[in-house]
């Protein structure tokens, strides 16, 4: 692994506070935050999402998750919050970084109910084919898909729609989907320097329009409130919207298979 290049899945790691890092992602987070200093607070919004989905999600009954580009497991992650409500929910967590592959297994080694892939989203017939995925899928329970934070790291060469369409054909009817992505609308004047910045790391930035992003839903019906920007889905307290919600650049939504 190439410790001297930062990646995304430690960037942000480091951007809510954990230790699973090493100097090169910090300086790009350095970096980024200078020139964009609501960065920490829209990366824990991103994680907030994460949880208010995942609790939904597990209150409308399902108990298998598919968490694709899930980085590092710490504090609030998937498994934790679903089993506050289904204590015997399954997760299979997938990443291509090697280091958030490693830490993860470290994490999970005595959990049963986790495991943990070492695999692209953009080979999504690879990813579908590993046993542990085939397994999760291969029961035929419906199936919560996770792409949080992880689209945008997709390029339009990369073809996230066919990458859509090859998932959405291998879940099991009555699966459910969980979208957040980085919108070019949200922060125009952001968009060219952030993109430029994860241009030096292995995962560059594709930061798309809300209708495009709209558009990696088909094939599901949205849930209320449909596709909005990161605070406006679900909030805890409507306060917790704020005036701005364009400003936290997230383009979130659920969706379940039709």
């Amino acid at each position: 692994m190439d410790l001297d290049r930062p990646a995304a899945a430690r960037v942000y790691d480091y951007y809510l506070g954990g230790s699973h890092n090493f100097a090169a992602d910090r300086e790009m987070a350095r970096e980024a935050i200078k020139m964009w200093p609501d960065l920490p607070r829209i990366m824990r919004a991103n994680r907030a999402f994460l949880r208010r989905a995942v609790t939904f999600l597990a209150e409308q009954g399902y108990t298998r998750f598919l968490d694709v580009g899930s980085g590092i497991p710490t504090f609030g992650a998937v498994h934790e919050v679903a089993r506050e409500i289904q204590p015997d929910s399954r997760v299979v967590y997938v990443d291509k970084d090697p280091v958030a592959v490693a830490h993860s297994r470290l994490l999970l080694q005595d959990d049963p109910l986790c495991t943990v892939v070492d695999a692209d989203l953009t080979d999504p017939v690879d990813l579908l084919a590993r046993p542990e995925v085939a397994a999760l899928l291969g029961e035929g329970e419906p199936v919560a898909l996770l792409l949080v934070a992880v689209l945008h790291f997709v390029t339009d060469e990369q073809d996230p729609e066919g990458i859509m369409r090859t998932l959405r054909e291998a879940l099991p009817q009555g699966s459910a989907l969980a979208i957040c992505h980085a919108s070019a609308e949200g922060r125009p004047d952001q968009t060219v320097t952030h993109q430029d910045l994860y241009s030096k790391t292995p995962t560059p930035l594709t930061m798309r329009t809300v209708e495009r992003i709209t558009g990696l839903f088909d094939g599901f019906e949205l849930v209320e409130p449909g596709v909005v920007y990161l605070p406006q889905w679900r909030p805890d307290e409507p306060a917790a919207v704020g005036e701005h919600p364009e400003r936290m650049v997230g383009v979130v939504g659920v969706g379940r298979l039709t």
